[in-house]
């Protein structure tokens, strides 16, 4: 109940605000209420071992997706998988530049 209020308190300043700013016609060309919350990012571009957005993806041998400066550190001391400890056939990473993009995309929307 709590939360409703916020969001109808919200949406009240945000058309006394839009009100004054136009006049009579009540639109502000190009203009969006603000969120009322961030939205969270996709579970895909957060890295499993820092729990951040990543800003360099890469993939490793398990599949999986981490960001670089992370599983480097990670790699140093294992030969295992962050995620399922599962032995890794190989240690070398590979950018992931489709989910580095998306992340970017989604960033800037943000």
């Amino acid at each position: 109940m709590q939360r409703l209020s916020v969001v109808l308190h919200t949406a009240v300043a945000w058309q006394t605000v839009n009100e004054l700013a136009c006049g009579d016609s009540g639109i502000v060309h190009g203009a969006k209420p603000p969120s009322v919350e961030e939205e969270e990012p996709p579970d895909d571009f957060v890295c499993p071992i820092t729990t951040e957005v990543m800003s360099d993806p890469v993939m490793a041998a398990d599949g999986h997706s981490y960001e670089r400066t992370a599983i480097e550190r990670w790699l140093a001391t294992k030969s295992t998988s962050p995620l399922t400890g599962g032995e890794l056939d190989h240690t070398c990473i590979f950018p992931n530049h489709s989910l580095r993009r998306m992340i970017r995309e989604w960033q800037k929307a943000q």
